[in-house]
Order: C-alpha cells, then structure tokens, then sequence
C-alpha cells in the first residue's frame, strides 16, 4: 500500500538510504531545491545527512531513476524540470502531493484514471473468473460498514480497484495502479466518505453497481458504473479543496 499508506498512515523510510532519497527527493519536490538548480556539493550532503558516500552516490542514482536530478561533468548534480519527473513514481507522487494538493492536481489524477480504469472494468466484464467475481463482491459488502474509518474505508476501496486491475488481465493496468493509490490518498484525507454513514453506504452502493455489471459480463455498464466512481470521488475533493485552495 505504497501512496495509501504513506501519505494517510505515516510509514517512516527504514535505512540510510531511503532516508536520503525521501528527504532529498521532497526537498526537490516541494521547491526547496528549485527546478534548474544545482544542488549542493557532496561535502555538504554528507554533513546534513550524516551518511557514507557510497549511500548518498545511490541515493542520487535513485533520484536520478525516478527523473528529478541530472549529474553535469565539471558543473554537479542538477535538478530537473518537473517535465521530466515521473510522475507515476509512487515517491514522486507522495512529495507532489506533500507539496500542495491543488484542484488542478486532483484534475490531473482524474483524468489518468478515466482513461484506464473504465477501461479496466470493461476487460474485467470479459474476462473475471467466477471466483474474482465472488471476492469482488465480498469487498463491495467489506466497504458498507458505517464503523470505518477513513484509513479503513480507502484500503477497500483499493482492495477493490486492485481487484479489478487485476481481472481484467491486462498487465499494463496493474502497473498503472500508483495513480489509482494517488487518486484515493487525495480523496479520502480531504472528503473520505467515511465523514457520514450515508458516505459509507452511498460508496458501497456504487462499487456494488461495478461488481453487479462484471458479473453481468456487461462490459459498457461496468465501464459506466466505474465511470461515476472516478467522478464522484473527484468531484467530492475538489469541492472540498474549494476553487482558490492550494493546500
């Protein structure tokens, strides 16, 4: 639970090296190391992070693989432009989002699920097993519990989601799910449906509706049912965002 879990629950990197890229990769991120700059020399990093060298030349590599930084013979370690970040990086998301979730943040989150995960649960209409389908089921009836909490309540969500990735047999849609994870983090911190009992019970009655069509082998209703899941929850934290909220 890569996105999910770091940006609701908290989780803390566990070695030097993931201490660095985490910290560095933020920095950059949040613009504490602007785009275009240079970053400072390795005497310096080593002395704020209180690392060998072989740990900080990998955390670069790191950074490097994931597009924020460029070394430059005879100049240092560069800091790109965010056009080349990758943005389906579960890190690179998690430091984008620590850095301000804006509507146009959420927009572009939205738009990347709705063109893959309808699509998703078209394939998953053609292509679930009886037994996908009863375990899509059973987490459609794990989301309609009004005792969630708004970790609990995303985590079946996502269980869901996954779920349908996976049974729709296409690899590429499991290897695109860091956006799904992204998009649900956003949605459930700012407005969770876990904030009402007919939050709960309205999100479960949707999710319902996806799983009722796969199991139809109704392609296009299942694509519409998932449709109306990315919408709401876009809609839902782009109005609590509000028009001119940059945090």
């Amino acid at each position: 639970m890569g996105v999910l879990r770091q940006r609701m629950f908290g989780s803390q990197p566990r070695s030097s090296h993931a201490r660095v890229v985490e910290e560095l990769g933020s920095a950059i991120v949040t613009g504490e190391f602007p785009q275009g700059s240079t970053l400072p020399g390795d005497p310096q990093l080593l002395e704020r992070f209180g690392v060998s060298r072989s740990v900080l030349r990998e955390a670069m590599k790191t950074l490097a693989a994931k597009g924020l930084v460029r070394a430059k013979s005879r100049v240092g370690t560069k800091v790109n432009p965010s056009e080349g970040w990758n943005f389906v990086d579960s890190d690179v998301i998690i430091w984008k989002m620590r850095a301000g979730m804006d509507p146009e943040f959420v927009d572009h989150l939205r738009d990347m699920r709705l063109a893959f995960e309808p699509a998703a649960a078209r394939l998953a209409a053609m292509n679930a097993t009886a037994e996908e389908i009863v375990n899509l089921f059973s987490i459609a009836a794990r989301i309609d519990n009004p005792e969630h909490s708004r970790e609990s309540v995303a985590q079946e969500d996502l269980n869901f989601h996954l779920a349908v990735a996976t049974m729709s047999r296409n690899p590429f849609m499991r290897s695109v799910t860091t956006l799904i994870e992204a998009a649900l983090a956003v949605s459930f911190q700012i407005s969770s449906p876990a904030l009402s009992p007919e939050g709960i019970s309205r999100c479960a009655s949707q999710h319902l509706r996806i799983a009722s069509a796969i199991a139809a082998r109704d392609p296009e209703a299942a694509a519409a049912a998932m449709r109306e899941v990315v919408l709401e929850g876009a809609d839902r934290a782009r109005e609590a965002l509000g028009p001119d909220d940059t945090h």
